[in-house]
Formats: structure tokens, sequence, C-alpha cells
């Protein structure tokens, strides 16, 4: 079930960014719209799954406390662009919590944390992003790999580029007057110190702090008998 709704949402990507730059050129003026409208439609599978689930107090506290607690930790790094402890506040939730509820985590924190930074058009992009970061560890949580600190450490340098990629498309849909490969590589080059910030500064946390949250968060797990959230 869990891959079924991986390749629902990727595929629902690819169609967004398919489409968008296939009728940018046609209407110049509209794609960034049209490409938010599509990237949040690749998130509806999610909040129909949630809304089908049968509802459980305890487990829709917990990821509101745990999106909140990822959007409050951005605020602090304000100053500090591309620094923050917010995905490893996603990516530790989703390990002990399953792929949903790190999808529900990471699209909240961005959309809760945005009302200090402000709203835009990157919204949903950070939703998307952030969510897909939450669930693609939920997804590996019980793998070799998820299992060991320095796999831990390698997803969160992988993830850390993965975001800031994702969200470079919201600067070329959205403000770039001329769209090319020329300018897309020069953007991309251009982010490469920010991305590199974010994927340090996850491996950072998941390295001396990531053994310690997911005990915690264990705990909590054991103690109000909440299984994975799939």
């Amino acid at each position: 079930m869990r891959y079924k709704w991986l390749l629902v949402t990727g595929v629902s990507l690819l169609f967004a960014l398919g489409l968008a730059a296939s009728v940018s050129a046609a209407l110049s003026e509209h794609y960034l719209l049209i490409s938010v409208v599509l990237i949040g439609a690749a998130m509806i599978p999610f909040y129909i799954r949630l809304e089908r689930r049968p509802a459980n107090t305890r487990e829709l506290v917990l990821i509101a406390s745990l999106a909140a607690l990822a959007a409050a930790s951005r605020v602090p790094f304000a100053s500090l662009p591309s620094v923050q402890p917010t995905s490893f506040v996603i990516i530790v939730s989703a390990i002990v919590f399953g792929s949903e509820a790190g999808f529900l985590i990471g699209a909240t924190a961005a959309l809760v944390s945005n009302m200090f930074f402000g709203q835009g058009p990157w919204t949903p992009w950070q939703m998307f992003g952030w969510g897909m970061m939450g669930f693609t560890a939920g997804l590996l949580q019980r793998t070799f790999v998820m299992q060991r600190k320095w796999g831990r450490v390698v997803f969160g340098i992988v993830w850390g580029f993965i975001f800031g990629w994702i969200m470079n498309l919201t600067y070329v849909l959205g403000y770039l007057s001329e769209i090319s490969w020329t300018t897309i590589l020069a953007t991309y080059a251009a982010s490469f110190y920010f991305d590199l910030a974010h994927a340090l500064c996850n491996a950072v946390f998941l390295l001396l702090f990531g053994a310690a949250w997911i005990r915690i968060l264990r705990r909590y797990q054991v103690k109000y008998g909440l299984g994975d959230y799939k």
C-alpha cells in the first residue's frame, strides 16, 4: 500500500512538472500559477487518505505537536539561510511513526512556519518537498540504512540537496523571464551553497541528536500504544 501511494504521488509530480513546462511558452504569464495548482494536486492523495482513516485522537495530536515543533524550530534560525532543524524533526518523526505521518508533519510544518516567514507561491512546493522528505524517511524506516547512524546522515545530506532542487523550480518558473537550459543550470549552480548548508545541517543534527530523539519518540509510541501511521 505504501508503495502505491509513492507511485501515485511521483506520477502526479511528473505530470505537474511536465504540464507546467509544456504550457509555459503559450501562457508565460500563468505558468507559475498552473505549476502551483498542479503541485498542490499532487498532495491530494495524502489528505484523502487522512480523511478516510478512522479517527485516532492520540495520533492526530501527536502529528500536530510534531508538526508545530518542526515549524517552530525554523523560526530561531531565520537569519541563517537554509540552516534549521526542521528537516531533522521531520526525518526522525517519520522513522518512528511511518511514511504518512512523515508526510503530514513535513507538509504541515511548511504551511505553519510560513505564517511567520510569509506565504506565497513557494509554499505548496515547500509543503511537497518537506512532505516527501518525511514520506521517504518513513518508507525506509525499517531498512538497514535507516537503522544505522551513518545511513540517517547520508539520507539527510541527500534530501538537503533534493529539497533545494525542488525549491529551485519555484524560482525558475516564477522569476525567470526566459527559461532555457542555461538559465536553469545557472539557477541550480547559484543555489549550491544554500543546498550544501541545508545538507550539512541535516547531517550534524542527525549525527549528534538522531539516536536520542528516536529513542524518546519510541517511548511515546509505546506509552500511548501508537503504531506506525501508514
